[in-house]
């Protein structure tokens, strides 16, 4: 009993915490005739986010792994907002072949970026090497956002001005507090355990943004993280029917009781992508919409430059698309 009433007791602190400390985004800006690409845009948090670029007038373009996922997105997020100017592009972050097809179509079609949102993710899914050779989380969540950031990095340089910057946002998570560095086992899937690889990924992605704070120092970019806290979403794939019917009524249940809504947990995303404050910095990181501190190992400037340099390796970027950056 003293285990039932312990855990009890947990889930009470934490939900009485969340309620606390939920924030959600003031900003009024529009974005009419702006574009903004959301990765992971058609559920949870990321249908969220570009729900709300559509309200705002943007032209939002929502990337994803399944055709007919993104379509389903697209048809609600213009139901919801009214919005036509919503469009869903193929997206394999697990595949650098899929990206570098992402990134070229975007930049033959698209004259301006203002918004670039990574945002798609997997947690304990089930773990394979991709014909990359790489974690399909550790592509996915790091690897992929990597190198579709630097290869879409001349549109949003092009875009953005002194007075209006172009913004990146990198959706991490809480997890990256417990991430590990380990460069001779990076992509190592029978070394981590699946939720140490997301942990480790999240990390990798706040090094990336400081580091490449670093890169854009001299040009009208910026890139933030946000940490969401805990949502309750789908993000944890499940495949049996009985435990996927089990995580769908958690995942109701808490999101009312104890953990936040995919909208409320995409508020701190909307926040660096829209706020004035939040555009004046740039390798920060947010959580609960306010200005917050990463985990200590997130400002090891020498890691973030060998994280760096070993991405580009193993992504196989060309030396002329890394000068861009």
């Amino acid at each position: 009993m003293f285990y039932i009433y312990f855990i009890l007791f947990v889930l009470i602190v934490l939900a009485v915490y969340q309620r606390c400390t939920i924030a959600t985004c003031h900003s009024n800006k529009r974005l009419d005739g702006r574009t903004a690409i959301v990765t992971g845009g058609t559920s949870g948090i990321g249908l969220e986010i570009a729900t709300d670029f559509a309200k705002r007038g943007a032209r939002v373009i929502i990337a994803g792994r399944f055709e007919k996922k993104g379509l389903e997105g697209c048809n609600h997020i213009i139901k919801e907002s009214g919005n036509k100017e919503v469009m869903f592009k193929l997206l394999d972050l697990s595949s650098v072949q899929s990206v570098r097809k992402f990134a070229d179509e975007i930049n033959k079609s698209e004259e301006k970026l203002y918004i670039l949102v990574n945002n798609a993710g997997v947690c304990m899914a089930e773990e394979y090497i991709t014909e990359d050779d790489m974690s399909f989380t550790m592509q996915t969540n790091y690897f992929g956002p990597f190198i579709l950031t630097l290869l879409l990095i001349p549109l949003l340089k092009n875009t953005g001005r002194i007075s209006e910057p172009s913004r990146i946002v990198n959706v991490t998570s809480q997890a990256h507090f417990i991430g590990k560095m380990d460069f001779r086992k990076l992509n190592d899937i029978q070394y981590w355990t699946s939720f140490q690889i997301y942990a480790n990924s999240k990390l990798c992605l706040t090094l990336f943004t400081r580091e490449l704070t670093k890169k854009l120092k001299w040009s009208n970019v910026v890139v933030n993280n946000a940490d969401p806290g805990y949502v309750a979403t789908f993000i944890i794939k499940v495949h049996n029917p009985i435990l996927k019917f089990i995580q769908y009524l958690l995942v109701q249940v808490t999101q009312v009781f104890i953990v936040k809504s995919p909208r409320v947990g995409a508020q701190t995303a909307i926040h660096v992508a829209l706020d004035d404050d939040a555009g004046a910095v740039s390798g920060e990181m947010f959580y609960n919409c306010k200005l917050s501190k990463a985990a200590a190992m997130a400002y090891d400037e020498d890691l973030a430059k060998k994280l760096w340099d070993e991405s580009i390796k193993l992504v196989k970027l060309e030396r002329e698309e890394v000068i861009k950056v």
